[in-house]
């Protein structure tokens, strides 16, 4: 039987992971915080955080797809590395949103942009792996 490389486990749990706090925290600010979301003015903020949360955890996932196809090594790497720069990037951008939304501290604010970036980062990443040399 065929095992997995290390990195495509630890992929596919960060995969899992994010879908599922994705669903549940977007269920959340549907119906349970929804009245207090609106009450602080920050329904869209708590939409946004969500949006960008399970548009990353299915790029993630799609990239344990991609690592599974027998890519070239360089390809691999770097779509290990896009798929850590999303996760943290969810962390970062979606967490501070959530955390913001729920009446957190102010110091969170310049943490959404870092999270932005290191989602962007992961789809530079992935725009790199797309120029390497074809196998």
């Amino acid at each position: 039987m065929p095992t997995r490389p290390p990195r495509l486990s630890g992929i596919l749990i960060v995969a899992g992971f994010l879908g599922l706090t994705g669903v549940a925290l977007g269920a959340m600010g549907a119906h349970a915080l929804k009245a207090t979301l609106l009450e602080r003015g920050m329904l869209t903020a708590w939409e946004t955080a969500s949006r960008y949360h399970m548009f990353h955890a299915l790029a993630v996932f799609a990239a344990a797809g991609w690592l599974h196809t027998g890519l070239p090594a360089r390809a691999i790497r770097l779509f290990n590395w896009a798929a850590w720069a999303w996760g943290l990037g969810v962390v970062l951008f979606s967490g501070s949103l959530y955390w913001l939304a729920l009446g957190g501290p102010r110091w969170l604010g310049p943490v959404t942009p870092l999270g932005g970036l290191g989602l962007m980062m992961g789809w530079l990443l992935v725009a790199i792996a797309g120029l390497g040399k074809r196998s």
